[in-house]
């Protein structure tokens, strides 16, 4: 069973995992685009397993398609908390 997460706390993450596969940390916004951020479809597995092993969210393929921006993972992971 997850628990409810705060957009703060998942905002905070997800800017920091970005960080450790490469993103600038000063490129990094809400509305920043992957393909701006240079962060290809490895990093964000990378970056899924962070959310999982911080959240207990499990982001499956499908889940990131058409995804481009850091503020619809982040969206993404909110709702799928609770």
């Amino acid at each position: 069973m997850t628990t409810k997460v705060e957009n703060a706390q998942v905002e905070k993450v997800i800017f920091d995992g970005l960080a450790e596969v490469g993103a600038e940390p000063a490129e990094i916004s809400r509305d920043a685009e992957f393909e701006a951020l240079d962060v290809d479809s490895l990093d964000l597995v990378e970056l899924a397993q962070i959310v999982e092993d911080e959240f207990a969210v499990r982001l499956e393929g499908d889940d990131l398609k058409g995804i481009t921006t850091v503020g619809q993972v982040i969206d993404l992971v909110v709702a799928k908390s609770g």
